[in-house]
């Protein structure tokens, strides 16, 4: 099939592109306000953009549905300069999904999934103290995408690891398995992996 993204003519019950670019993984964003107020949410669209200087990125939407507010996280971290990422593990699922709630600000998702908020080196903004691997990150740059989304690029300047997780100086992403966004409602969470050498390697 072949359907036009202007016209979303593809005649499916619903539209299938974030199926198609899945897995996506989960950028927990967690920032703290100029008034101490803590607030953690979900971004599917987020990944790594470059690892010297390491760059990451999130997309959100202006508005929350059904309440006339902006969305808190980018809000927070145009006004603050400053978020955490916390990697969302297989156990943390649940929490996760609590703290991708429509709240008004000032809510305390942390305090709503049961987290407990760990003191980051760097930046002001607290982390999931779960978390198996978090990044501190000081913005680097926010894009306005055509349409409603805004694009937040951070300069991650300090990083969080579980110790548990590190096997033969190497990070066990299988250990916690984390989870990634599919399409619709769907996720899922890496349980096993494979090496792939590149052409001329040994």
């Amino acid at each position: 099939m072949y359907y036009s993204t202007d016209k979303n003519d593809h005649g499916l019950p619903h539209n299938p592109f974030k199926a198609i670019v899945s897995p996506r993984p989960i950028g927990w964003i967690s920032t703290i306000d100029a008034q101490g107020r803590a607030n953690l949410a979900p971004y599917s669209f987020f990944n790594a953009f470059s690892d010297t200087p390491p760059m990451v990125g999130f997309s959100a939407d202006s508005r929350k549905a059904g309440l006339d507010e902006p969305k808190d996280s980018p809000t927070i971290i145009r006004e603050t300069g400053e978020f955490c990422v916390n990697i969302v593990s297989y156990a943390l699922r649940d929490a996760m999904n609590i703290s991708s709630g429509i709240y008004p600000r000032g809510q305390d998702e942390f305090e709503l999934a049961g987290l407990t908020k760990g003191r980051s080196k760097v930046v002001a903004a607290p982390y999931v103290k779960e978390s198996p691997a978090v990044l501190e990150c000081k913005l680097f740059k926010m894009v306005d995408l055509p349409g409603s989304y805004t694009l937040v690029i951070g300069h991650v300047v300090g990083v969080h690891i579980d110790d548990a997780y590190i096997k033969d100086g190497l990070l066990d992403v299988t250990g916690y398995q984390p989870l990634a966004r599919l399409g619709y409602r769907d996720y899922a969470a890496v349980t096993e992996v494979f090496p792939l050498d590149r052409p001329g390697q040994r």
